[in-house]
């Protein structure tokens, strides 16, 4: 539908790293997959106006987190741990907009 705006709910990508890491450091996420970068940076570059990435994020400040909380558990300081966590978000979400959703530089 030309002009039709289109939006991939549901479309992270799901990224291994850090599902292994939350894994390796006491978290259960056997089965987590996701949409393959690839497949993302395609639909972006096509009719696809809208590409929700939240599980991504989360994953990556799940992962920040349990890596203070394991490496250093006597850190009980939120301001701690969620630098780290946000950190995390920061470089993933800079990564999503430069190199699959084609964004960087745009309005």
């Amino acid at each position: 539908i030309p002009g039709f705006p289109i939006v991939l709910h549901g479309a992270s990508s799901v990224p291994q790293n850090f599902v292994d890491e939350i894994n390796s450091l006491g978290g259960k996420l056997p089965d987590a997959v996701g949409i393959p970068e690839e497949q993302l940076r395609k639909a972006a570059s096509l009719a696809v106006c809208k590409i929700n990435i939240d599980s991504d994020i989360r994953l990556a400040l799940t992962a920040g987190i349990r890596r203070v909380m394991t490496n250093q558990p006597e850190v009980f300081d939120p301001r701690t741990y969620l630098t780290v966590a946000r950190d995390e978000v920061r470089k993933m979400v800079v990564h999503k907009i430069v190199n699959v959703l084609g964004s960087a530089n745009t309005l």
